[in-house]
């Protein structure tokens, strides 16, 4: 399999987004009678169900208290970052502004020095608190290390969902300089769901499930605030990505009888790729930039990676998306673009329409063509 890179070498063929298309059906289905709804799985209580498979990243400029509770009330999810400025700063949205103001020349280390700020654990309760008297569901992101000091503070705070989310994530981390996490033993001692993250391989994303993940991302390096594959090279492109995960997540089922949903995180600009997404076998994805252009965001069309102030080695960059409308017409219209960045929803339901999927389950078996950059 693949094709001859050199002597001796060969390389797997990848795709993305603009290299594929889905082929439309041989029936139709009324796009307000399709399913959309999406599960994360709890061995510790019940499921947790949501009708948009959409989730907003655990960005700065993207998610914030009032973001969270707005995606929340529109039946999504939205995931606050533990480890960012939110709980760094009593008044986040003041370093925010900070960040948004600075120029291009010296926002990289104006975030450096923002991001090294102590986290402070009573702005973590306090998060949690504002977010579950607001009556949502609060899905809280840390980095592996992070997440196993917090995750007891977390849990006993209220939170619903954690996410464990790292550029790049195994079930067995080797280090000799420091404590390595174990994933298997933040799955298990954590009494609410752990999504796990980031990863793009097939043994990488079965083994994670065998860890306990209620859930596994999918992406490395597609962000658009993501430089990871200019600067360490590493990525897969997200159709392959999601596909050669979603054939682990199949693998896993039949083997443990129990569906591990796959998220994929990254790389999706407007409403086709979504799809493209889903039908690639992802159960939901995860978006920052689309996100970023709400009304509700706090970047004010400004959105960064989460490694960006990495203190030793930057990886992604600040950029501009600018403001298009409120969250809700991002994802249910009406749109006023015609880039498909809003009525994300709409988009969805047309397309799982227009192929003859009646739910994601269906949508996942949709026939797809490779375009190779085609006129389509």
């Amino acid at each position: 399999m693949g094709i001859w890179i050199g002597k001796n070498r060969k390389a797997r063929v990848a795709y993305g987004f603009d290299d594929v298309a889905l082929v439309p059906g041989t029936k139709t289905i009324n796009p307000l009678e399709v399913d959309t709804s999406f599960c994360i799985p709890s061995d510790k209580g019940a499921d947790i169900n949501f009708d948009v498979p959409i989730m907003a990243s655990p960005m700065d400029g993207v998610t914030d208290v009032r973001f969270c509770t707005e995606m929340g009330r529109l039946g999504g999810l939205a995931v606050l970052n533990l480890d960012g400025v939110q709980t760094r700063y009593e008044n986040p949205q003041r370093v925010i502004d900070q960040i948004v103001n600075n120029g291009d020349d010296h926002v990289t280390s104006v975030l450096q020095g923002i991001y090294t700020e102590p986290i402070k654990e009573q702005l973590i309760v306090k998060r949690i608190q504002d977010l579950k008297n607001a009556g949502v569901l609060v899905a809280v992101s840390l980095p592996p290390q992070k997440a196993q000091r917090y995750s007891k503070l977390i849990t006993d705070s209220g939170a619903d969902v954690m996410v464990v989310q790292n550029t790049v994530i195994s079930s067995k981390h080797l280090s000799t300089q420091y404590q390595a996490y174990d994933i298997s033993k933040i799955c298990s001692e954590t009494e609410i769901p752990v999504i796990v993250g980031n990863t793009v391989n097939y043994q990488v994303a079965f083994d994670l499930m065998e860890a306990g993940a209620s859930g596994i991302i999918v992406g490395i390096g597609p962000g658009a605030a993501c430089t990871s594959n200019q600067v360490l090279g590493l990525g897969t492109p997200q159709i392959t990505a999601t596909v050669d995960c979603a054939s682990a997540r199949y693998e896993f089922y039949k083997l443990h009888g129990k569906y591990i949903p796959i998220i994929t995180d990254g790389g999706m600009k407007n409403g086709g790729d979504i799809c493209k997404a889903l039908a690639a076998g992802a159960d939901a994805v995860m978006i920052g930039s689309a996100f970023a252009k709400a009304t509700e965001a706090p970047g004010k069309g400004h959105h960064w990676g989460m490694v960006t102030p990495n203190a030793n080695l930057p990886r992604g960059k600040r950029i501009n998306v600018g403001i298009s409308g409120s969250l809700k017409s991002i994802l249910y219209g009406p749109s006023n673009v015609d880039d498909g960045s809003q009525n994300l929803i709409g988009a969805l339901t047309i397309c799982m329409g227009s192929v003859g999927a009646k739910d994601i389950k269906e949508f996942q078996t949709t026939e797809m063509v490779v375009t190779h950059n085609s006129q389509l």
